[in-house]
């Protein structure tokens, strides 16, 4: 008999647990798997990437009504007089507007947000969490399941989040999955008293897909002749891509005729082309919004640069050195799970002016660049056999 599971997560809007989501959905072996995908938001750009094999399922009860305009939601529930949700409804928005640390104010809202959500009428094998914070909450409070399963994509400490708040969900999760050596290490430091039940999966990444992918032709037209550098990246303050408007300023003045692309959106977007507005590089600095396949615009490239203030692993990089790009990258804590300085990429410090300095050098001088490339054609990448952790996990 098949098991039955069921991933839970925010949205499938562009974004590294998205993207792992999708990627170990296409990996699943449903001969022996029956998977429910719970978005709360069923929409973006990954919906279109989800296996036919998988059943998507949206919540049911008083969510859709407690999440849509303040007004609106407390006015629907007067009519039905359902004067305990117009009380959440109110603290859930008090507290995203007024608590300025967003990681525990998501941690926070939960607890009115969650009276608007049943829980699923139907019983899983495992039911597993695939985004830290409020997919992980559901999984403990709203699903009925043998064995429950949280996943962390980030660094803990640097998150937001906060540790008494998580203490006793992860209490009730069989095992909290992460991403990397160095943010299970972080988790052991937050919660030492679960150490055990903390397991490392890196994100599935294919290598044939995405070099499939990248011989199509970018869907917009740019002038490769200049020296390109590419980001992909969620356009959020963590992703540094303010660090990347001012470096590109600094190569400018330097002299370097460039055009440095940017893919991604988030709701720093404004800030970001404010900034480049002001400094005048609208030629320079180009924003593409969201794309479904960045790879085309990855492989033409010839540096990829994250800029990051902190990730968990990025998806990005291990997509770029599939590709043999040339990366450079902000020493943010978790870098050197990936790179390992001067072989398959550079770690810049973390400031404009160094990422600059760095970026210049790999411009200036062809042997560095052929030199990673080199390497990185000889490192192995796939990583599609994670999934056999998974199963383990599930089978424990």
């Amino acid at each position: 008999m098949k098991k039955k599971l069921l991933f839970v997560i925010p949205s499938l809007d562009a974004g590294g647990g998205e993207k792992s989501l999708v990627n170990l959905l296409n990996t699943v072996d449903y001969d022996h798997y029956e998977v429910d995908l719970l978005a709360f938001q069923p929409k973006g750009l990954f919906l279109s990437s989800i296996p036919k094999q998988v059943t998507l399922l949206s919540i049911q009860g008083n969510y859709s009504t407690f999440t849509s305009g303040l007004l609106r939601s407390c006015l629907t529930f007067l009519k039905t007089g359902n004067l305990s949700l117009i009380f959440h409804r109110l603290v859930y928005t008090l507290k995203n507007k007024f608590i300025t640390n967003k990681g525990y104010a998501e941690q926070s809202s939960w607890k009115n947000l969650r009276k608007a959500i049943p829980v699923i009428a139907k019983n899983y094998d495992s039911a597993i969490g695939f985004l830290e914070k409020s997919s992980n909450y559901f999984v403990v409070d709203k699903v009925r399941a043998t064995q429950k399963i949280g996943w962390i994509h980030t660094n803990y400490s640097k998150s937001g989040m906060q540790p008494s708040f998580d203490l006793a969900y992860f209490s009730k999760l069989d095992f909290v999955v992460t991403v990397s050596q160095e943010c299970a290490a972080d988790l052991k430091v937050n919660f030492p008293a679960f150490h055990s039940k903390f397991k490392l999966i890196h994100n599935i990444v294919s290598a044939g897909l995405v070099r499939q992918l990248a011989e199509e032709e970018p869907d917009v037209a740019l002038d490769w002749t200049k020296f390109t550098i590419i980001t992909v990246a969620r356009l959020s303050y963590e992703k540094g891509c303010d660090m990347a408007v001012e470096a590109c300023q600094l190569l400018v003045n330097k002299g370097l005729e460039l055009q440095w692309v940017l893919i991604g959106d988030g709701n720093e977007r404004k800030n970001l082309e404010e900034q480049v507005a002001a400094n005048g590089l609208q030629n320079q600095f180009v924003f593409l919004g969201l794309k479904a396949n960045p790879y085309s615009f990855v492989k033409r490239a010839h540096l990829y640069v994250q800029p990051s203030r902190y990730e968990g692993k990025s998806i990005a990089i291990d997509e770029a050195k599939i590709l043999q790009k040339p990366i450079v990258v902000t020493d943010f804590d978790t870098a050197k799970d990936q790179i390992i300085h001067q072989k398959n990429g550079i770690i810049s410090p973390m400031d404009p002016a160094n990422l600059a300095e760095e970026i210049f050098k790999i411009y200036q001088n062809t042997t560095i660049q052929n030199d990673l490339m080199l390497n990185l054609s000889s490192e192995p990448i796939d990583s599609e056999l994670e999934i056999e952790k998974l199963y383990a996990l599930i089978h424990a």
